[in-house]
Protein backbone atom coordinates (compact mmCIF):
# COMPACT_ATOMS: atom_id res chain seq x y z
CA UNK A 1 0.00 0.00 0.00
CA UNK A 2 1.24 3.85 -1.26
CA UNK A 3 -0.77 6.09 1.12
CA UNK A 4 -0.11 9.59 0.02
CA UNK A 5 -3.36 11.20 1.45
CA UNK A 6 -1.46 12.49 4.61
CA UNK A 7 -3.03 16.39 4.09
CA UNK A 8 -6.73 14.63 4.50
CA UNK A 9 -5.51 12.72 7.90
CA UNK A 10 -2.56 10.77 9.30
CA UNK A 11 -2.42 7.66 10.37
CA UNK A 12 -2.00 7.62 14.99
CA UNK A 13 1.23 6.88 15.94
CA UNK A 14 1.47 3.73 18.42
CA UNK A 15 2.34 6.55 21.39
CA UNK A 16 -0.51 8.35 21.02
CA UNK A 17 -3.21 5.32 20.85
CA UNK A 18 -1.24 3.93 23.95
CA UNK A 19 -2.11 7.28 25.57
CA UNK A 20 -5.98 7.04 24.55
CA UNK A 21 -6.10 3.76 26.24
CA UNK A 22 -3.86 4.04 29.19
CA UNK A 23 -6.17 7.10 30.02
CA UNK A 24 -9.09 5.38 29.31
CA UNK A 25 -8.28 2.68 31.14
CA UNK A 26 -6.89 4.47 33.96
CA UNK A 27 -8.95 7.89 34.52
CA UNK A 28 -12.60 6.90 34.07
CA UNK A 29 -14.28 9.91 36.21
CA UNK A 30 -15.97 12.74 34.41
CA UNK A 31 -13.41 15.75 35.04
CA UNK A 32 -16.49 17.70 35.94
CA UNK A 33 -17.71 15.54 38.86
CA UNK A 34 -16.82 16.34 42.48
CA UNK A 35 -15.45 13.01 44.01
CA UNK A 36 -11.50 11.63 43.77
CA UNK A 37 -12.06 10.29 40.46
CA UNK A 38 -13.38 13.36 38.65
CA UNK A 39 -10.57 15.30 40.49
CA UNK A 40 -7.98 12.73 39.16
CA UNK A 41 -9.61 12.96 35.80
CA UNK A 42 -9.15 16.80 35.90
CA UNK A 43 -5.70 16.82 37.45
CA UNK A 44 -4.78 14.75 34.30
CA UNK A 45 -6.85 17.12 31.99
CA UNK A 46 -5.19 20.43 33.18
CA UNK A 47 -2.22 18.82 33.04
CA UNK A 48 -2.18 18.02 29.41
CA UNK A 49 -3.58 21.21 28.88
CA UNK A 50 -0.75 23.10 30.37
CA UNK A 51 1.27 20.87 27.89
CA UNK A 52 -0.48 21.99 25.01
CA UNK A 53 0.42 25.68 25.87
CA UNK A 54 3.59 25.28 26.42
CA UNK A 55 4.44 24.02 23.50
CA UNK A 56 2.51 26.44 21.68
CA UNK A 57 3.97 29.17 24.21
CA UNK A 58 0.71 30.46 25.42
CA UNK A 59 -1.11 30.84 28.10
CA UNK A 60 -3.32 27.32 29.65
CA UNK A 61 -6.40 29.35 29.68
CA UNK A 62 -6.18 30.25 26.02
CA UNK A 63 -6.14 26.57 24.91
CA UNK A 64 -10.06 25.41 24.18
CA UNK A 65 -10.40 21.88 23.20
CA UNK A 66 -12.67 21.14 20.84
CA UNK A 67 -13.82 18.10 17.90
CA UNK A 68 -12.38 18.96 14.71
CA UNK A 69 -10.66 21.92 13.34
CA UNK A 70 -13.73 22.69 11.66
CA UNK A 71 -15.55 23.52 14.47
CA UNK A 72 -12.59 26.12 15.72
CA UNK A 73 -12.79 27.73 12.40
CA UNK A 74 -16.34 27.98 13.09
CA UNK A 75 -16.05 28.87 16.70
CA UNK A 76 -13.24 31.24 15.83
CA UNK A 77 -15.34 33.13 13.50
CA UNK A 78 -19.23 33.46 14.63
CA UNK A 79 -17.53 33.72 18.55
CA UNK A 80 -16.06 36.89 17.86
CA UNK A 81 -18.92 38.47 15.35
CA UNK A 82 -21.13 37.52 18.07
CA UNK A 83 -18.67 38.83 20.76
CA UNK A 84 -18.71 42.09 19.10
CA UNK A 85 -22.32 42.84 17.72
CA UNK A 86 -21.59 47.42 17.78
CA UNK A 87 -18.17 46.81 15.75
CA UNK A 88 -18.89 46.89 11.56
CA UNK A 89 -19.15 43.23 10.45
CA UNK A 90 -15.99 43.53 8.08
CA UNK A 91 -13.73 40.24 7.99
CA UNK A 92 -10.63 39.82 5.57
CA UNK A 93 -9.56 36.60 3.96
CA UNK A 94 -8.77 34.87 0.68
CA UNK A 95 -10.23 32.73 -2.03
CA UNK A 96 -7.80 29.68 -0.64
CA UNK A 97 -9.55 29.09 2.30
CA UNK A 98 -10.46 25.58 3.79
CA UNK A 99 -14.14 24.57 3.26
CA UNK A 100 -15.44 25.16 6.91
CA UNK A 101 -14.77 28.95 6.34
CA UNK A 102 -15.26 29.44 2.50
CA UNK A 103 -18.99 28.01 3.12
CA UNK A 104 -19.23 29.96 6.23
CA UNK A 105 -18.23 33.58 4.78
CA UNK A 106 -20.75 32.42 2.19
CA UNK A 107 -23.57 32.16 4.78
CA UNK A 108 -22.21 35.29 6.90
CA UNK A 109 -22.67 37.35 4.04
CA UNK A 110 -26.39 36.40 3.47
CA UNK A 111 -26.46 37.98 7.08
CA UNK A 112 -25.16 40.56 6.39
CA UNK A 113 -21.38 40.61 6.89
CA UNK A 114 -18.94 42.16 4.53
CA UNK A 115 -16.34 39.65 3.05
CA UNK A 116 -13.37 41.11 1.86
CA UNK A 117 -11.28 39.09 -0.31
CA UNK A 118 -7.78 39.89 -0.85
CA UNK A 119 -6.05 39.95 -4.33
CA UNK A 120 -3.47 36.80 -4.87
CA UNK A 121 0.05 37.16 -6.51
CA UNK A 122 1.35 34.22 -8.86
CA UNK A 123 2.30 32.18 -6.32
CA UNK A 124 -1.02 32.06 -4.66
CA UNK A 125 0.25 34.49 -1.70
CA UNK A 126 -1.72 37.16 -1.03
CA UNK A 127 -0.75 40.57 -2.26
CA UNK A 128 0.54 42.72 0.96
CA UNK A 129 -0.05 45.57 -0.61
CA UNK A 130 -3.59 44.92 -1.58
CA UNK A 131 -3.94 43.70 2.03
CA UNK A 132 -2.77 47.19 3.16
CA UNK A 133 -5.20 49.37 0.91
CA UNK A 134 -8.02 47.07 2.54
CA UNK A 135 -7.33 47.00 5.81
CA UNK A 136 -9.30 49.58 7.53
CA UNK A 137 -9.57 50.47 11.10
CA UNK A 138 -12.74 48.98 11.52
CA UNK A 139 -11.75 45.59 9.74
CA UNK A 140 -13.34 43.20 12.75
CA UNK A 141 -11.50 39.93 11.62
CA UNK A 142 -8.47 38.82 9.39
CA UNK A 143 -9.09 35.19 8.60
CA UNK A 144 -6.19 33.36 6.60
CA UNK A 145 -5.18 29.69 6.34
CA UNK A 146 -1.20 29.04 7.16
CA UNK A 147 -0.99 26.71 4.58
CA UNK A 148 -3.48 25.66 1.52
CA UNK A 149 -4.33 22.21 1.95
CA UNK A 150 -4.75 21.52 -2.19
CA UNK A 151 -1.58 23.42 -3.25
CA UNK A 152 0.58 23.88 -0.39
CA UNK A 153 0.58 27.68 -0.68
CA UNK A 154 2.20 29.09 2.16
CA UNK A 155 1.11 32.60 3.35
CA UNK A 156 3.38 34.92 5.55
CA UNK A 157 1.55 34.65 8.90
CA UNK A 158 4.31 36.60 10.37
CA UNK A 159 4.75 39.46 8.52
CA UNK A 160 0.57 39.76 7.80
CA UNK A 161 0.33 39.55 11.99
CA UNK A 162 3.55 42.51 12.34
CA UNK A 163 1.18 44.90 9.70
CA UNK A 164 -2.15 44.27 12.08
CA UNK A 165 0.41 45.40 14.60
CA UNK A 166 -0.84 48.63 13.80
CA UNK A 167 -4.15 47.81 13.85
CA UNK A 168 -4.98 46.88 17.54
CA UNK A 169 -8.37 46.51 17.22
CA UNK A 170 -8.18 43.66 14.73
CA UNK A 171 -8.39 40.18 15.38
CA UNK A 172 -6.19 38.14 13.10
CA UNK A 173 -7.76 34.29 12.88
CA UNK A 174 -5.10 31.82 11.38
CA UNK A 175 -6.24 28.11 10.18
CA UNK A 176 -2.87 26.42 11.08
CA UNK A 177 -4.15 23.01 10.22
CA UNK A 178 -2.05 21.96 7.61
CA UNK A 179 1.46 23.46 9.23
CA UNK A 180 1.66 22.18 12.86
CA UNK A 181 4.47 20.05 13.20
CA UNK A 182 5.14 20.70 9.42
CA UNK A 183 5.95 24.12 8.89
CA UNK A 184 7.60 26.30 11.71
CA UNK A 185 5.48 29.18 13.07
CA UNK A 186 4.95 31.68 16.09
CA UNK A 187 1.72 32.70 17.37
CA UNK A 188 2.92 35.78 18.75
CA UNK A 189 0.85 38.55 16.72
CA UNK A 190 -1.77 35.94 16.15
CA UNK A 191 -5.34 35.90 18.09
CA UNK A 192 -7.00 32.92 17.44
CA UNK A 193 -5.52 29.77 15.74
CA UNK A 194 -7.02 26.55 14.67
CA UNK A 195 -5.47 22.87 14.40
CA UNK A 196 -6.75 19.45 14.19
CA UNK A 197 -4.98 16.19 15.82
CA UNK A 198 -5.35 13.97 13.21
CA UNK A 199 -3.32 16.10 10.95
CA UNK A 200 -0.71 15.14 12.72
CA UNK A 201 -0.48 11.40 14.07
CA UNK A 202 -3.29 12.45 16.60
CA UNK A 203 -6.51 10.87 16.66
CA UNK A 204 -10.14 12.24 15.11
CA UNK A 205 -12.22 13.82 17.62
CA UNK A 206 -9.79 16.14 19.37
CA UNK A 207 -8.50 19.78 17.97
CA UNK A 208 -7.61 23.14 19.61
CA UNK A 209 -8.10 26.87 19.11
CA UNK A 210 -5.90 29.01 20.66
CA UNK A 211 -7.80 32.20 21.49
CA UNK A 212 -5.81 34.69 22.86
CA UNK A 213 -6.53 36.70 26.23
CA UNK A 214 -7.10 40.28 24.87
CA UNK A 215 -10.13 38.36 22.28
CA UNK A 216 -13.95 38.23 23.77
CA UNK A 217 -15.61 34.94 22.04
CA UNK A 218 -19.11 33.95 22.60
CA UNK A 219 -19.52 29.72 22.66
CA UNK A 220 -21.40 28.15 19.89
CA UNK A 221 -21.99 25.84 22.57
CA UNK A 222 -23.65 26.36 25.92
CA UNK A 223 -24.41 24.67 29.00
CA UNK A 224 -22.27 23.45 32.44
CA UNK A 225 -18.66 23.29 33.47
CA UNK A 226 -16.04 21.70 30.88
CA UNK A 227 -12.52 21.84 30.17
CA UNK A 228 -13.19 25.96 28.91
CA UNK A 229 -16.27 28.66 29.45
CA UNK A 230 -15.95 28.76 25.88
CA UNK A 231 -17.02 25.18 24.56
CA UNK A 232 -20.02 23.19 27.04
CA UNK A 233 -19.74 19.56 27.29
CA UNK A 234 -17.98 16.64 29.03
CA UNK A 235 -14.64 16.86 28.09
CA UNK A 236 -12.87 13.65 26.79
CA UNK A 237 -9.35 13.32 28.84
CA UNK A 238 -8.49 10.70 26.73
CA UNK A 239 -8.76 12.75 23.69
CA UNK A 240 -6.85 15.63 25.31
CA UNK A 241 -3.71 13.97 26.50
CA UNK A 242 -3.46 12.08 23.04
CA UNK A 243 -3.63 15.47 21.38
CA UNK A 244 -1.07 16.57 23.47
CA UNK A 245 1.38 13.46 23.36
CA UNK A 246 0.69 13.98 19.16
CA UNK A 247 1.28 17.62 19.73
CA UNK A 248 4.63 16.90 21.15
CA UNK A 249 6.16 14.19 18.85
CA UNK A 250 5.06 16.44 16.20
CA UNK A 251 6.69 19.40 17.10
CA UNK A 252 10.06 17.56 18.04
CA UNK A 253 10.59 16.34 14.66
CA UNK A 254 9.15 18.95 12.77
CA UNK A 255 13.08 19.68 11.60
CA UNK A 256 13.63 16.10 10.24
CA UNK A 257 10.12 16.07 8.70
CA UNK A 258 10.70 19.02 6.41
CA UNK A 259 13.70 17.67 4.90
CA UNK A 260 12.14 14.05 4.27
CA UNK A 261 9.29 16.04 2.18
CA UNK A 262 11.37 18.38 0.31
CA UNK A 263 13.19 15.53 -1.08
CA UNK A 264 9.61 13.55 -2.19
CA UNK A 265 8.29 16.42 -3.68
CA UNK A 266 11.55 17.03 -5.78
CA UNK A 267 11.71 13.95 -6.97
CA UNK A 268 7.85 13.81 -7.37
CA UNK A 269 7.29 17.25 -9.39
CA UNK A 270 10.14 16.70 -11.42
CA UNK A 271 9.17 13.29 -13.11
CA UNK A 272 6.01 14.90 -13.19
CA UNK A 273 7.31 18.02 -14.91
CA UNK A 274 8.33 15.05 -17.85
CA UNK A 275 5.50 13.38 -18.34
CA UNK A 276 2.62 14.55 -20.97
CA UNK A 277 -0.40 15.62 -20.55
CA UNK A 278 0.34 16.63 -17.42
CA UNK A 279 0.32 19.81 -15.46
CA UNK A 280 2.35 20.63 -12.15
CA UNK A 281 -0.03 22.96 -10.17
CA UNK A 282 1.69 23.14 -6.71
CA UNK A 283 4.14 25.71 -5.79
CA UNK A 284 8.38 25.13 -5.23
CA UNK A 285 7.88 27.84 -2.58
CA UNK A 286 4.85 26.02 -1.19
CA UNK A 287 3.87 23.01 1.43
CA UNK A 288 7.17 20.33 0.76
CA UNK A 289 4.32 18.01 1.57
CA UNK A 290 1.97 18.86 -1.22
CA UNK A 291 2.00 17.91 -4.96
CA UNK A 292 -1.26 18.76 -6.75
CA UNK A 293 -0.78 18.13 -10.52
CA UNK A 294 -3.48 17.57 -13.50
CA UNK A 295 -3.66 14.89 -15.95
CA UNK A 296 -5.54 16.61 -19.20
CA UNK A 297 -5.76 13.19 -20.87
CA UNK A 298 -7.94 11.55 -17.69
CA UNK A 299 -10.60 12.80 -15.12
CA UNK A 300 -8.80 13.20 -11.97
CA UNK A 301 -11.73 10.89 -10.19
CA UNK A 302 -11.22 7.86 -12.82
CA UNK A 303 -7.47 8.40 -12.44
CA UNK A 304 -8.38 8.34 -8.51
CA UNK A 305 -10.60 4.91 -8.57
CA UNK A 306 -7.65 3.31 -10.96
CA UNK A 307 -4.94 3.82 -8.34
CA UNK A 308 -6.83 2.90 -5.67
CA UNK A 309 -7.24 -0.47 -7.07
CA UNK A 310 -3.46 -1.18 -6.98
CA UNK A 311 -4.10 0.03 -3.05
CA UNK A 312 -2.25 3.73 -4.48
CA UNK A 313 -4.24 6.31 -2.19
CA UNK A 314 -4.36 10.26 -3.22
CA UNK A 315 -7.31 12.55 -3.32
CA UNK A 316 -8.79 14.68 -5.97
CA UNK A 317 -8.78 17.75 -3.70
CA UNK A 318 -9.43 18.63 -0.30
CA UNK A 319 -11.72 16.30 1.85
CA UNK A 320 -14.35 18.43 2.84
CA UNK A 321 -14.69 19.54 -0.23
CA UNK A 322 -17.46 19.41 -2.85
CA UNK A 323 -18.07 19.33 -6.50
CA UNK A 324 -15.86 17.98 -9.35
CA UNK A 325 -14.06 21.14 -10.06
CA UNK A 326 -11.62 23.00 -7.94
CA UNK A 327 -12.42 26.44 -6.90
CA UNK A 328 -9.02 26.68 -5.51
CA UNK A 329 -7.27 25.90 -8.81
CA UNK A 330 -9.88 28.41 -10.64
CA UNK A 331 -9.04 30.80 -8.10
CA UNK A 332 -5.21 30.35 -8.72
CA UNK A 333 -6.34 31.56 -12.50
CA UNK A 334 -5.87 27.59 -13.82
CA UNK A 335 -8.63 26.90 -16.42
CA UNK A 336 -11.67 24.52 -16.29
CA UNK A 337 -9.47 21.66 -17.69
CA UNK A 338 -6.76 22.07 -14.98
CA UNK A 339 -9.01 22.62 -12.27
CA UNK A 340 -11.49 19.40 -12.95
CA UNK A 341 -8.36 16.96 -13.72
CA UNK A 342 -6.23 17.74 -10.54
CA UNK A 343 -4.89 14.96 -7.84
CA UNK A 344 -3.23 15.70 -4.54
CA UNK A 345 -0.75 14.12 -3.61
CA UNK A 346 0.38 14.98 0.38
CA UNK A 347 3.15 13.54 2.26
CA UNK A 348 4.52 12.87 6.10
CA UNK A 349 8.08 12.16 7.21
CA UNK A 350 6.96 8.34 7.31
CA UNK A 351 7.05 8.33 3.64
CA UNK A 352 9.97 7.08 1.22
CA UNK A 353 11.17 7.82 -1.84
CA UNK A 354 11.16 4.04 -2.94
CA UNK A 355 7.26 4.95 -2.42
CA UNK A 356 7.69 7.68 -4.99
CA UNK A 357 9.22 5.82 -7.20
CA UNK A 358 6.86 2.64 -7.28
CA UNK A 359 3.87 5.58 -7.00
CA UNK A 360 5.16 6.79 -10.39
CA UNK A 361 5.48 3.65 -12.27
CA UNK A 362 1.54 2.68 -11.16
CA UNK A 363 0.86 6.20 -12.62
CA UNK A 364 2.05 5.87 -15.41
CA UNK A 365 1.00 2.05 -16.56
CA UNK A 366 -2.34 3.59 -15.20
CA UNK A 367 -2.49 6.47 -17.53
CA UNK A 368 -1.47 4.24 -20.20
CA UNK A 369 -4.12 2.00 -19.61
CA UNK A 370 -6.82 4.88 -19.55
CA UNK A 371 -5.50 6.63 -22.21
CA UNK A 372 -5.52 3.41 -24.61
CA UNK A 373 -9.20 2.86 -23.45
CA UNK A 374 -10.04 6.68 -24.60
CA UNK A 375 -8.15 6.29 -28.14
CA UNK A 376 -5.16 8.87 -27.01
CA UNK A 377 -1.79 8.30 -28.03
Amino acid sequence: MIYFDNAATTFPKEEVLDTFVKVSKNFKGNPNAMHRLGFEAKQLMDEATKQVADLFQVKENEVIFTSCASESNNLAIQGVLNSYPYRRKRIITTSLEHASLQVLFQHLKKEGVEIVFVKLKENGQIDLEDFKEKLKEETLLVSIQHVNSEVGVIQDIQKIGEILKDYPKTIFHVDGTQSVGKIPFSLENIDLFSCSAHKFFGLKGIACLVKKEKVHLTPLIFGGKSQSIYRAGTPSVALIASFAKALRLALEDCEKSIQTAKALKEKLENALQSMEHVVVNSYKDGSPYIVNFSTLSVKSETLLHALSEKEVYVSTKTACSKGDVSDVLLALGKDQTIASHSLRVSFTKENTIEEVDLFLKILKEQLEVLNFKKGID
